[in-house]
């Protein structure tokens, strides 16, 4: 049983923002050009197009979309074209957001992470889901469960911290981070249970900053503050982590489709570390879920945008 209520803050509070210029890389797919209509219509985005105009054109009427409801910027019959393009528009300011159309994650990663689409920052691009489950109280973030394969603990750091902003551009004051692992005990066998106290440390010594990080701990420690007392855990974070910083993208997918497939999670996906919110969706994700990264992307934008 999912939760819809847990996103309709966001989403209200989202609406309240007024629509961001968005530029929607190569939308082909029904499904991309529904969202992106969507997402207009609800007053989350101002979508402009970017791709082939007459295939766009043509993909909207066989969709049943108006055709000529939304700005489209003409580009070759090209993916990684159609990226650049929309990248350069974010670069120039022309566009406040980007998000990913049906073209190949990689090829739309390309683009928007080449040193020409001065879109980077000087933290590591990572990525993070935002997820609401019926058997937990509130909205919580994974990450990173779709860009960074095998972070390192300077990779872990940003990834925790982007998330952390994340989470206080949704209204989080302190955002609590749990470092999971297979065990709540720090094990020189287990690299990630040493990064993981790292972490925790790194905050005490302002390296990580505007929420609280603990590790390692184990996923039900993280959830439940009952197995943590039933396991003498004594912790900040324990059975109300904000945050489930993973220790790799295997556990990160698992844990996420996990969470979407069996516990009927919603769930919202967008892209940090960029100079503009960056929505970077799956071509399986559901309308639902391209609207819910729109609502989320555009909180942060403006946290963005607020904090300069």
């Amino acid at each position: 049983m999912s939760s819809p209520d847990l996103f309709e803050p966001l989403r209200q509070a989202a609406r309240a923002c007024g629509a961001m210029r968005t530029a929607v890389a190569y939308p082909l797919s029904a499904d991309s050009l529904r969202a992106a209509f969507q997402a207009g219509e609800l007053g989350y985005i101002e979508p402009v197009l970017v791709g082939p105009q007459a295939r766009i054109r043509e993909a909207c009427e066989q969709a049943g979309l108006p055709a000529d409801a939304a700005e489209v910027v003409d580009t070759p019959d090209d993916e990684l074209a159609a990226a650049r393009t929309a990248a350069e528009l974010a670069r120039d300011g022309k566009a406040r957001m980007l998000m990913k159309g049906s073209l190949h994650t990689d090829r739309f990663m390309a683009a928007i992470v080449a040193r020409e689409a001065g879109l980077r920052t000087q933290r590591r691009i990572s990525h993070a889901f935002v997820m609401a489950a019926a058997a937990y109280p509130k909205p919580f973030l994974v990450t990173d469960a779709a860009v960074n394969i095998a972070p390192g603990l300077a990779e872990k750091a940003d990834i925790a911290q982007n998330a952390i902003d994340l989470a206080r551009a949704l209204g989080v004051e302190r955002p609590k981070v749990a470092a999971l692992c297979a065990t709540e005990s720090v094990n020189p066998a287990m690299p990630a249970t040493l990064e993981a106290a790292a972490l925790s440390k790194m905050v005490e010594r302002g390296q990580i900053s505007g929420g609280v990080v603990d590790g390692p701990l184990a996923f039900d420690n993280a959830v439940s503050a009952q197995a943590a007392r039933t396991k003498g855990i004594v912790s900040p974070v324990a059975g109300e982590a904000d945050i489930l910083l993973v220790p790799n993208i295997e556990a990160g997918n698992m844990l996420y489709k996990s969470l979407t497939y069996l516990a009927g999670a919603e769930m919202a996906g967008l892209v940090l570390g960029t100079r503009v919110p960056v929505l970077l969706t799956s071509r399986a994700d559901s309308v639902d879920a391209r609207i819910n990264s729109c609502a989320v992307a555009v909180l942060y934008g403006r946290w963005l945008a607020q904090r300069g």
